[in-house]
């Protein structure tokens, strides 16, 4: 099965339409995609993860090995309800919290900054794509994610360690991602993310040439009534590698107030009767004006034609 790749260097020449069309239809069909020429730095991606890599190993494994976490795997007890990862969670909007994590280096913080700048460009690029696809302001999703502050931005730094017997854990259980839009630089070498696609489970290649993947979350597939759906997917377990993911999430603020895009919504509270007579003047013409003209009458804005 080949997972949608939007090509953004193709958004500004003769294929753009075509390219707006894939990454609909990637949005609509799949909710999880690869994006190419995406702007950012590579050099500046290379050393975000050799740093991240390099903090896992310094700070991280030791503790993650001597949790609660692997001795309750080590003493064969249940495993069903934990998962196989070490992490951290960085706050980079509306307010940071970098600053905080003392155990990070300054290298790490400063180039993990530098990161985030780029990437909520694209974050921000690609909602105003999705809107235009979506019929809606280019300023939608934004605006809609935005409480007093702006949207929320915050980034899961995840190692999926060696696991001795990956057929009984998961690396990270089966979920969908209850925020916006989540935009993923992870590791170019080892295997592990899963997404669930037509009754079955489709694996997600390792990310070459700091390509970054894309995923759609709940509230996504909420503002859009539906049209864009956040999709199950997991990580399992692996005894040969260590997998790492830098899962970065453009989300509603705290205080935003969500609820489907009206002009995404089906008209509705109308009499059937009234519909009828619209319907008897527009029976050969397409159905998308006639229901924008129900839901102008539903909400008081417009009277039937005589």
């Amino acid at each position: 099965m080949e997972i949608p790749v939007i090509d953004f260097s193709e958004l500004s020449g003769e294929k753009r339409s075509e390219t707006m069309a894939l990454l609909h239809e990637a949005c609509e069909k799949w909710g999880f995609f690869q994006i190419e020429s995406h702007g950012i730095d590579k050099q500046l991606m290379e050393r975000v993860k050799q740093l991240v890599n390099q903090h896992y190993e310094v700070n991280m494994k030791k503790t993650f090995y001597e949790s609660d976490i692997a001795k309750s795997f080590k003493d064969q007890g249940n495993t069903t309800n934990i998962d196989w990862e070490s992490t951290f969670f960085v706050w980079h909007r509306p307010s940071s919290n970098i600053n905080e994590l003392t155990d990070l280096s300054e290298d790490l913080r400063k180039t993990m900054e530098d990161y985030i700048d780029q990437l909520i460009k694209l974050a921000e690029k690609l909602s105003e794509l999705m809107c235009e696809n979506l019929g809606l302001d280019k300023s939608c999703i934004k605006e809609t994610f935005s409480g007093e502050n702006g949207p929320s931005v915050g980034t899961k730094v995840a190692k999926y360690p060696r696991c001795p017997n990956p057929e009984l854990v998961r690396g990270l259980r089966e979920h969908t991602d209850a925020g916006g839009i989540i935009l993923l630089l992870q590791d170019d070498q080892v295997p592990g993310l899963q997404f669930y696609k037509d009754g079955r489970w489709v694996e997600i290649p390792p990310s070459k040439n700091n390509t970054i993947f894309v995923n759609t979350g709940d509230q996504l597939e909420i503002l859009s009534n539906g049209r864009y759906k956040s999709c199950l997917h997991r990580v399992m377990a692996d005894e040969n590698g260590s997998r790492l993911s830098i899962a970065t999430f453009y989300n509603p603020a705290g205080d935003a107030t969500i609820s489907p895009a009206p002009k995404l919504l089906y008209p509705n509270h109308f009499r059937f009767q009234d519909y009828l007579k619209l319907y008897a003047t527009t029976k050969f013409a397409d159905k998308g004006p006639r229901f924008e003209c129900m839901k102008e009458m539903a909400n008081g804005q417009q009277s039937l034609p005589a």
